[in-house]
């Protein structure tokens, strides 16, 4: 479950990048610290804009809620600087609710190995576990999540009454409900209660762009399986999808315009955080939607990878230069402590994309995949190592001057 937003590392740039992995690592610790290990699993690129949301309207004085994780696998076995404050909490409430529900739906549906009775009976005491524990997380920060279970509860009605000449819109309101519930919940967290109404509308559209480009990404296998798809069933085309996700991520704009951020002036200007918010959901969300409907392409020479894992590390090398050969270095790990690494990336698509610090010699090698096209860029980009330099004279679709 990576989520919509699924930031290039070469847009983002080395401090954003670092950040981000703060409020990934921050969301993946605190579902490990109130939920256990499996409950890591539900850790997801669009949760963690709770977390980045809540710190970036902060005020200054009240710090930025971090703290230092230990060393883990999924970093090289590096220490980090993780967010670890309310909303990393909120963030890991939200996910497992929405991971809940995406369980029970699949049940429902009967997709894969679901479809035996042992399996479905096993998934929906982890959904109910999950749901369970998500309303328990939600409530410690003040959020009840009984919006998102009912949400939740009324997609599924509206997907059986609906059919062709049903508005599209009809059927992401449960969604828009759900994320504009969480995003105004960040301005409580930040104490920025003037916030919570462009907040509850950015996260709304967020919503309504999340739902249909899951459905033009799920379009052809779901007509190859048979299964409901809100697009085929409505018949909304293609045309009129993307018509109305360029409104959401306009709308989204727009509606960030009018937050206070930690400083009480514009994201772009501000703090890490409320750039990284801003570049998440200005810039990044107009590439998401590009690359749904097929029409993203990348700047980057020479098939540089993406940030296609988010434990994937930046390469020294400019775009489409090679990154030079790394010195020989001393500080080797043994032969269990490199097993132990090695498992850890195994686990991950790391080995297979981007680039990756190898196990034993600790040296930068490049993933099998890295050859490949960076279809997550968009063409500015080969221009930048981050929001700052490439949206001067591109067509990025933001006129923010960042």
């Amino acid at each position: 479950m990576f989520g919509i937003v699924r930031p290039c590392r070469h847009r983002l740039g080395e401090s954003l990048k670092t950040q981000w992995m703060a409020h990934l690592c921050g969301l993946c610790l605190a579902l490990r610290k109130d939920h256990g290990q499996f409950a890591r699993i539900v850790t997801n690129y669009d949760g963690l804009l709770i977390s980045v949301l809540t710190e970036a309207q902060a005020l200054p004085e009240a710090g930025g809620g971090r703290r230092t994780a230990g060393p883990c696998p999924l970093r090289g076995m590096r220490t980090a600087s993780v967010a670890s404050g309310e909303g990393a909490r909120l963030s890991a409430a939200v996910s497992l609710v929405l991971a809940s529900a995406k369980v029970r739906d699949h049940v429902a549906d009967g997709d894969g190995l679901l479809a035996r009775k042992p399996v479905a009976l096993a998934a929906r005491r982890v959904a109910s576990s999950w749901g369970a524990a998500g309303a328990r997380s939600g409530s410690a920060v003040g959020f009840d999540t009984a919006v998102l279970v009912d949400a939740v509860d009324r997609q599924l009605g509206i997907e059986t009454l609906a059919g062709p000449g049903t508005p599209i819109l009809t059927v992401t309101e449960p969604t828009e409900t759900a994320t504009a519930a969480a995003f105004a919940h960040t301005a409580v967290l930040a104490g920025r209660p003037g916030n919570a109404a462009p907040l509850a509308e950015a996260g709304g559209l967020f919503g309504r762009l999340a739902h249909l480009l899951d459905a033009v990404e799920d379009r052809e296998t779901d007509a190859a399986s048979g299964a409901w798809n809100p697009l085929t069933a409505t018949g909304t085309s293609l045309t009129e999808a993307r018509r109305l996700a360029d409104d959401a991520v306009h709308g989204i704009r727009l509606a960030l315009r009018e937050v206070a951020w930690g400083s009480g002036v514009s994201p772009e200007r501000h703090s890490a955080d409320a750039k990284l918010a801003h570049v998440l959901l200005v810039h990044e969300l107009r590439g998401s939607v590009d690359r749904a409907f097929g029409s993203a392409s990348c700047g980057h020479g020479g098939g540089t990878a993406v940030m296609s894992s988010p434990y994937a590390p930046p390469g020294p090398g400019g775009p489409g230069v090679p990154p030079p050969p790394e010195p020989p270095r001393r500080d080797r790990r043994g032969l269990l402590a490199g097993c132990a690494v090695w498992m850890g990336l195994a686990c991950t698509c790391q080995m297979c994309c981007g680039t990756f610090e190898d196990p034993w010699s600790r040296q930068r090698r490049e993933g099998l995949c890295s050859g490949s096209d960076c279809g997550d860029c968009c063409d500015c980009c080969s221009c930048c190592e981050g929001c700052g330099d490439c949206c001067d004279g591109c067509d990025c679709g933001c006129d923010c001057g960042c």
